[in-house]
């Protein structure tokens, strides 16, 4: 009886053991994807990678712009479109994604240059609110912080 016993506890602990790194597999996948879709979204300009911003915003997606404006999927959608080439190039530097259930919140930095307009190249610091819903990680939030010249470095 008690060889059954510890043979029930064994299995019920390898069971447990299973399930933690099963999860830990399932988050270590969705934070390659939020990193690499982070990227693809920061250089959707400069390809007019309209794709990009479809699947990686949510339908209910709402951005805070440096300037402080509101925009949502539709524009973000419409000013990729339109960009024809004004940006040279636009790079993700660093992400940071943590966790909390179906919620994820990445922060990071990215560095862009532009034909025309002001300023002409500069860099970013962002938060992206990512939400899974329906087994697909999708951006719900985001707010862009322009970096003034002076304060460019990492906090990392």
């Amino acid at each position: 009886m008690r060889y059954r016993s510890l043979l029930a506890v064994a299995g019920l602990l390898s069971l447990v053991i299973f399930a933690g790194r099963a999860q830990d597999t399932e988050q270590a996948k969705a934070e390659r994807y939020i990193k690499e879709s982070e990227s693809q979204w920061a250089e959707a300009d400069a390809k007019g990678d309209t794709a990009a911003v479809e699947r990686i915003l949510a339908d209910d997606f709402v951005g805070v712009a440096p300037d402080g404006t509101f925009f949502d999927k539709t524009e973000e959608i419409k000013n990729t479109r339109e960009d024809n080439g004004n940006t040279l190039f636009n790079h993700v530097n660093e992400v940071k994604v943590r966790f909390f259930g179906d919620t994820a919140v990445s922060q990071g930095s990215e560095t862009w240059e532009r034909r025309a307009g002001e300023p002409k190249k500069g860099s970013y610091v962002w938060t992206d609110t990512w939400v899974k819903r329906n087994g697909k990680w999708q951006i719900v939030a985001a707010e862009d912080l322009l970096v003034p010249e002076s304060a460019k470095k990492s906090h990392w």
